[in-house]
């Protein structure tokens, strides 16, 4: 059962796009996928710098289009068995298991990040990473601080949502038996109740969809269940930018579904390392350059097999 992954809205590095652009047709692509959605993709790839790229309604259309690219890349889909994403990266999933176009994918980024970046410029907000700590009592410490668990990633990682404010007390005060928090480089308070306008903006935007139903397991990082028809998986993505991310609940179900392979589109690192410490012994590899392709096609023939 081999497993992809798409990562969501942080992992974005400056200039991370550059070198899947060399790949044959990839610059053309890109090229018209920027055009049909009003943002130059190539640009905010190569040669944004870190602020630039942080700004929600760049970052999240940028994610998908190199999580497509890189999956291209990868060839023939059938060796997956099962695909998730988190966050944002459910789009680029959706995409992959041919619940949408390409091209409706990034369409709909586009309105999701506009929406987000809208959303959150009503309220100074952010997000911050716990690691450590028994996940019980790091929660409760969030919700007495009015933190919202936006994002429960599993493998003693919990992402806290909420007002600058909430998070700087979070910072000073961390709960019980946590190593430490980290500050995410993501522009507001995702997957909380300060997204609800963005909601109303993507079930307007979902209305001109034509979803197919998913061709492989999809994975809903809702709650980890597998989701079976396309509606359904539009629906969630609706709903998803206001409700918390369950990455926990999907590394569960992978390990249900007899998980012995994970490949993280680009750019990767971030659930493989999550993986690593979850599903311990499961290999991986993850897409950060054109040059990480040769292990995983490594990976998909012993899988194929």
């Amino acid at each position: 059962m081999l497993v992809l992954v798409a990562p969501g809205q942080g992992a974005q590095t400056p200039g991370f796009l550059t070198p899947w652009l060399d790949l044959p047709g990839a610059a053309d692509r890109v090229a018209a996928w920027s055009d049909a959605i009003g943002l130059d993709l190539a640009h905010y790839g190569t040669h944004a710098d870190a602020d630039e790229i942080r700004d929600t309604a760049v970052a999240q259309p940028l994610l998908v289009a190199a999580g497509l690219l890189s999956a291209a890349a990868l060839g023939d889909r059938t060796a997956f068995g099962a695909v998730a994403g988190h966050s944002v990266g459910e789009i680029t999933a959706a995409a992959y298991a041919g619940v949408l176009s390409d091209a409706d994918a990034l369409s709909f980024v586009r309105t999701r990040g506009l929406g987000m970046a809208e959303a959150a410029a009503v309220t100074e907000t952010g997000m911050a990473a716990v690691l450590g700590g028994d996940p019980d009592v790091v929660v409760a410490h969030l919700e007495k601080l009015g933190l919202t668990p936006a994002n429960i990633n599993g493998a003693g990682q919990i992402v806290a949502a909420g007002t600058a404010e909430q998070i700087a007390s979070l910072v000073a005060d961390k709960p019980e038996g946590a190593l430490k928090v980290v500050a995410l480089q993501v522009a507001g308070a995702f997957h909380t109740h300060h997204m609800a306008p963005a909601v109303a903006t993507l079930e307007k935007a979902a209305e001109a969809l034509a979803p197919a139903d998913p061709a492989l397991k999809y994975v809903s990082n809702k709650d980890g269940q597998v989701v079976t028809t396309g509606a359904d998986v539009v629906a969630r993505l609706v709903g998803q930018v206001a409700n918390p991310v369950r990455w926990d609940l999907c590394m569960e179900t992978f390990r249900d579904l007899g998980v012995t392979g994970i490949i993280e589109l680009s750019p990767g690192g971030t659930l493989t390392g999550l993986a690593k410490r979850a599903l311990k012994g499961v290999p991986s590899v993850a897409l950060k350059t054109p040059d990480d392709l040769d292990k995983a096609a490594a990976l998909v023939a012993e899988h194929a097999a």
